[in-house]
């Protein structure tokens, strides 16, 4: 079970009397169609609610609540579909503090040796993007022969990790020919050219189906590109496939069975992006683009020893991928080098009139050969000692790690973020009501089809309290990493008290995962850092100053090595 499940699930299980999950019971049977509202009715909602109304109490509202419901009928709910635009904005900068912009706009790549086309071009597959960039433009390989390698490993691989949810190998082609066209006349348009790809099957790509991992919707397809996919288009890059995710972005586990770990094949890739993960890790695809909610970026890549990059909330449109948190969804890069995310970020960030909550005029930054963070916060109970044997040798790499780095350590304090959860899975229910409520869900596994019917009967008084709660604590991160570059968790899960707390997510601070050795069962370890608002470059700065010491990212995955 992936993190975010875990934590719903316990919250699911809590509910009873004065539950928040439970006052909406009255609305849910108040709706256009069902009975009217009688006194039973509301009294049973009161006290469900906690709420010590005597019967005279309630009768009084009972025109009230029947104008209300009349009223509703005007949201015309089965119109609404996932896609709907949503006119409400998240915007993940603190109230009334102030917030520092990045530096200006500069982006410096490591310089590509004169590296020479190997004797065995599958060895490329695991090349950072600068590496096969440069063989691209010098035109030592084609994009055609690339796309054909790449394509090949997917066909080759796929029965051992399940990760792929369609090949999109006619589109492959043309895209990879015009590259070569493109390349071959001198207009170049940079790293991405030519470089074959995948994305997460809750993006859309016109022509092919965009199934959400979910059996009732295997037939499901989209008129246009996401916005993610036309901006790689735009830079050049081949899109080769697109990549499992979990059930209705919900862990590795969709319609087709489970997406594997590369290291180790007996247990699953994590999710949602379990694709992405799975593949990039296994050098299927040069690299790859997830989502993330809380965590479905960060604990694939984690879990795959690969680099994942959550930015920051509004960096990157959200146009054309299935709704899951709608002020809490970030679309990022799953990599094998942390300045390959760099790179990818930059190719996909930005507005498009489409998704209004992506801010204008904040550049992404990168600088190579640039300094990396030193001041490194930490939660104190990441020092105590872990009964796990794997998380305790997790926690002394990543502490001998930043010493070796010359980085100082700082102690903060974060508050809980345990409404992250609480906010996605109602914004969940809306995004998927009309799914729900036309019977859909029932082709679901039953867990998934419970998380979206229950947070159907929250109230929206609770809905926006939350958020109010939400705004105070953006303050309190705010001030917790006033004097620290990033901060660094060595866990995911909720059941650690090293767990990257759940609280970077439901403030919208950036996040990155690196891989940090390996488990006693040979899968990889993991650390993640989260930084400062739509400062990204400074959290790749870590993960690449980390890979450079570790020399992890030399290392492949024994099955699928070239």
């Amino acid at each position: 079970m992936t993190p975010d499940r875990r934590a719903f699930l316990a919250l699911l299980t809590s509910a009873g009397a004065g539950s928040t999950l439970l006052p909406g019971v009255l609305w849910a049977q108040m709706q256009p169609g069902t009975k009217p509202v009688t006194l039973e009715m509301v009294r049973e909602s009161a006290r469900l609610a906690g709420l010590n109304w005597t019967d005279e109490e309630c009768a009084d509202l009972i025109e009230s609540l029947s104008s209300l419901a009349r009223g509703a009928e005007g949201i015309d709910k089965p119109s609404l579909t996932n896609a709907s635009p949503l006119p409400v904005h998240f915007d993940p900068r603190p109230p009334g503090l102030a917030w520092t912009p990045p530096p200006p706009a500069t982006f410096d790549v490591e310089p590509a040796p004169a590296l020479r086309r190997p004797s065995n071009l599958e060895a490329v597959a695991f090349w950072p993007l600068t590496h096969v960039a440069h063989l691209l433009q010098t035109r030592q390989v084609t994009s055609v022969e690339l796309t054909t390698m790449y394509l090949g490993r997917l066909k080759r691989y796929n029965g051992q990790l399940n990760c792929v949810a369609a090949l999109t190998e006619a589109r492959a082609h043309v895209e990879a020919a015009a590259a070569d066209a493109e390349i071959a006349s001198g207009r170049y348009r940079g790293i991405l050219h030519g470089v074959p790809y995948g994305v997460k099957d809750i993006i859309a790509a016109a022509g092919y189906p965009t199934r959400w991992g979910a059996a009732p919707l295997e037939q499901q397809t989209f008129d246009e590109d996401a916005t993610v996919v036309t901006r790689l288009r735009e830079a050049g890059a081949v899109r080769v496939a697109k990549l499992t995710t979990g059930e209705m972005a919900f862990g590795d586990q969709w319609s087709g069975g489970r997406t594997n770990n590369p290291w180790n094949l007996s247990e699953g890739s994590s999710g949602s992006s379990a694709g992405p993960g799975a593949a990039t890790a296994a050098g299927l695809v040069a690299f790859a683009i997830g989502t993330d909610t809380g965590g479905s970026i960060l604990s694939p890549a984690v879990r795959c020893g690969i680099v994942g990059l959550r930015p920051t909330f509004g960096r990157v449109s959200r146009h054309g991928v299935m709704a899951a948190g709608t002020t809490l969804d970030k679309i990022g890069p799953m990599c094998r080098d942390a300045e390959d995310c760099a790179i990818v970020l930059r190719a996909i960030a930005g507005p498009d009139d489409q998704d209004l909550a992506v801010v204008r005029d904040v550049p992404v930054t990168w600088a190579a050969r640039g300094p990396h963070p030193m001041r490194v916060g930490f939660v104190p109970a990441m020092m105590e000692a872990e009964k796990d044997a794997d998380q305790r040798a997790n926690n002394e790499r990543a502490l001998a790690m930043l010493k070796r780095l010359g980085c100082s350590t700082h102690p903060i304090t974060l508050p809980a973020g345990d409404l992250s959860y609480y906010i996605e899975y109602v914004e969940r229910a809306a995004a998927f009501d009309t799914f729900t409520t036309s019977g859909l869900h029932a082709g679901l596994r039953p867990r998934t089809s419970r998380y979206l019917r229950a947070c159907q009967l929250v109230t929206a008084v609770d809905y926006l309290q939350a958020n109010r709660r939400r705004a105070v604590i953006m303050q309190d991160v705010a001030r917790a990493m006033s004097g620290v570059d990033v901060v660094m968790f060595t866990s995911l899960s909720p059941d650690s008290r090293t767990s990257l707390n759940p609280v970077m997510s439901l403030t919208g601070h950036p996040s990155v995962a690196v891989p940090n050795g390996f488990k006693s069962s040979g899968s990889p370890a993991g650390v993640m850092f989260s930084g400062h608002l739509y400062r990204e470059g400074e959290l790749l700065a870590m993960a690449k100053a980390w890979q450079d010491a570790t020399g992890d990212s030399e290392r492949q995955p024994a099955l699928f090595s070239a």
